[in-house]
């Protein structure tokens, strides 16, 4: 969001700090998928080919990467959600999870539950790995510890997710005998569950402190996500445990912004703010120094992937993704769907925008460590949150608004502004496709101009 008015002046270190604005990541490549078998997709726009330079040497800097390699890595990884996706939807109740790996994530590995499929997914430039428990199964345990959470403590087990690597769930507990007394409360045997003992305790990162981003009702500050719309009205996504509805923001430059139109925390940490019309949504980024990334999508990327974070205290720093459906358990409850990550953040970083390529990914939710030292930090992913409050992400694809989602549509018609998830089968002009990549259908992208996107069937 970027104010069309005069700043006042409140406090020197608002100037300083700088306001943040939307990160932005274009719609993956548009060029066809390759049969089986045959080469791997080519990315007909490079995400690397609208990434700004600041975010590349940030990934350099925080992934150690050569010169260089941190645009290669955006484009392998772009071209990998494609092939993951149609190796997903080939495999159907055998598929256990995709990621991708090496410095530049040249290499994608697929997970199956029978053998017979590894010539499948070797013929689309895969390594198959042939596993004992499908994503479903996974998942399933997954939920056992979730329904247990909502009965017992969890502050001495804070963190459990899905790890399709290492095909099990993982808890992460501060010790054995903890992570050893939920697992039996969820009533899930031990084989099944990996434990990770660690002291970390995630915690929410907004906090009193004035100087940057977003105020809300005048004291706690926090950062602003993505720009959105709903019918006329413009807004930001950020995190739920940031403002409750009808809490008032105010921008950094001390001018009245919005209001909390919605918010879910815990449960899941999502909200959007709806502002006055001073303010104009922009599918803008910015980072400290005033370099934009441009919004164009929001395909979700795979475990491996590398992800960035600009936040209103530490600004950019980036990472990769670890898990995806991760549950966290904060002093405030507990959050699920949650993506964990190797990026860095700190206190008021909270609600700012995670972004792959070009794809936006989620909003900061919390997490351990600081940006000294390094740590781990938690994103909402956005898809849901678009999905949950009817929201339109404001991209570069779209010259025009998209419209919000239909509830009224024909329900296997497709149309913009609906989120997608992988699997799903639509009809547009006669012809049916099925989604290979979760994301949120831009008006500019239908699923014959997105093979990225959509497979013809």
């Amino acid at each position: 969001m970027v104010g069309r008015h005069a700043a006042r002046s409140r406090r020197a270190a608002l100037t300083a700090l700088g306001a943040l604005v939307l990160t932005a990541l274009p719609a993956a490549a548009s060029a066809a998928p390759p049969p089986v078998p045959g080469p791997r997709p080519a990315v007909a726009e490079a995400p690397a080919a609208t990434a700004p330079a600041r975010m590349l040497s940030a990934m350099e800097r925080d992934l150690k990467l050569a010169p260089g390699q941190a645009a290669t890595r955006l484009v392998n990884e772009a071209e990998a959600g494609t092939r993951a996706g149609m190796l997903r939807n080939t495999l159907g109740d055998r598929f256990a999870g995709a990621w991708v790996s090496g410095a530049t994530s040249a290499e994608l590995t697929v997970a199956t539950t029978d053998a017979a499929d590894t010539a499948a997914i070797e013929a689309q430039g895969a390594e198959a790995a042939v596993v004992g428990r499908n994503l479903a199964e996974l998942r399933a345990v997954k939920e056992k510890l979730d329904a247990a959470a909502v009965r017992t403590r969890t502050r001495q087990t804070p963190v459990w997710s899905v790890d399709v690597r290492a095909n099990r769930v993982t808890v992460q507990a501060t010790s054995q005998s903890a992570a050893a007394a939920f697992v039996e409360a969820a009533g899930v045997p031990a084989e099944d569950v990996g434990v990770r003992v660690s002291p970390d305790q995630p915690r929410v990162l907004a906090d009193l402190v004035g100087g940057d981003a977003y105020y809300i009702n005048d004291q706690a500050r926090c950062s602003i996500g993505f720009s959105v719309t709903k019918d006329d009205q413009q807004g930001f996504a950020t995190a739920g445990h940031c403002g409750d509805p009808g809490a008032t923001t105010t921008g950094s430059n001390e001018a009245d912004q919005g209001t909390f139109q919605a918010s879910t925390f815990p449960g899941k940490d999502m909200a959007w703010v709806g502002v006055n019309s001073e303010w104009t949504a922009t599918p803008d980024v910015k980072a400290q120094d005033g370099e934009k990334i441009q919004v164009a999508g929001s395909v979700e990327a795979l475990v491996g992937a590398s992800v960035c974070r600009s936040g209103s205290t530490t600004g950019w720093h980036c990472g990769t993704i670890q898990q995806h459906d991760t549950s966290v358990t904060y002093p405030e409850g507990t959050v699920n769907g949650l993506t964990e990550t190797t990026v860095c953040a700190e206190p008021g970083d909270s609600g700012g925008p995670f972004v792959s390529g070009t794809q936006a990914q989620g909003t900061t939710s919390g997490g351990s460590g600081d940006c000294t030292n390094g740590g781990t930090t938690f994103y909402q992913p956005v898809n849901p949150l678009l999905s949950d409050f009817g929201l339109t992400l404001k991209t570069t694809s779209a010259a025009t608004e998209t419209p919000a989602p239909q509830d009224n549509a024909a329900a296997d018609a497709w149309a913009a502004g609906r989120v997608y998830e992988v699997g799903t089968t639509v009809s547009f002009d006669g012809v049916r496709y099925r989604c290979l990549q979760g994301h949120q259908a831009q008006g500019a992208g239908s699923p014959a101009s997105t093979p990225a996107l959509w497979q013809r069937v």
